[in-house]
């Protein structure tokens, strides 16, 4: 489904990513652990298509398509999906409003009929459910004072109706406390499935005891420097990333 080729990322001039390959597959979940400055939110920016980012070599195929050929909305109606590590607030804008607009915009590009209000509020209502998400909550503007737990929670409302093909979750775990954690990893397993890759990028092991990958990655020094099943997490939890990073700065 996805495939990074020697990849080279610039910012401001400055190299972050630094070579760096990896390949998902459908049903697949994948996460990306590393140190502070690894590249690891960059690597989430790239694909989204977020400005600022120069891509000076390499190669990212997503279904086969040239990802970086794509605008950053053509992206999102073609299945890409990014949870922010800092959900914007959208002062004036309704959460339901904002959401059915989205929804509907994928609906269109999928050729899928729109849905009406009633469709839509029936649909959200099952959704949000399963992440504790009241209704007042969603007569808000767009994340304005929302906690942390909630704006994540709504991301991952977001990521259930749009039903994306790759979704990538930068740190979905930050800020979280232990019953807002499990609130949303139940959202992300609940998405689990063959036809859906995902990607988790993270500090921390602990969001891995709720959603397991099928595969985690060490970035260190803008490229992988190790992969391996959960068992790599657990041992990062433990002894930390210093002897992998400063394996890789001495290659």
């Amino acid at each position: 489904m996805l495939e990074i080729k020697n990849l080279h990322v610039t910012v401001d001039g400055k190299a972050i990513l630094d070579g760096l390959t990896l390949s998902l597959g459908a049903g697949e979940v994948h996460a990306i652990m590393g140190p502070n400055g690894s590249g690891k939110s960059t690597l989430a920016y790239v694909l989204a298509g977020r400005e600022g980012y120069q891509v000076t070599e390499g190669s990212i195929t997503y279904r086969g398509r040239d990802l970086l050929a794509l605008a950053p909305e053509e992206r999102a109606r073609e299945g890409l999906f990014l949870a922010f590590q800092y959900p914007v607030e959208i002062t004036g804008v309704g959460t339901n409003n904002f959401l059915k607009a989205a929804l509907n915009a994928v609906r269109r590009h999928r050729q899928l009929p729109e849905l009406d209000a009633m469709e839509f509020l029936k649909l959200i209502k099952e959704k949000r459910k399963l992440l504790k998400i009241d209704e007042e909550m969603m007569r808000r503007s767009l994340n304005v004072g929302f906690s942390g737990g909630e704006k994540k929670r709504n991301e991952v409302l977001q990521m259930a109706l749009l039903e994306p093909t790759l979704a990538v979750l930068d740190e979905t775990d930050s800020g979280l406390d232990i019953d807002a954690l499990r609130i949303v990893a139940d959202g992300v397993n609940a998405l689990r499935g063959p036809e859906r890759a995902i990607l988790m990028i993270t500090h921390y092991q602990r969001l891995l005891d709720y959603v397991v990958p099928d595969f985690v990655h060490v970035l260190a020094g803008g490229r992988i420097v190790r992969s391996g099943g959960k068992e790599l997490a657990l041992q990062l939890e433990k002894e930390g990333y210093g002897e992998l990073a400063a394996r890789r700065g001495a290659a």
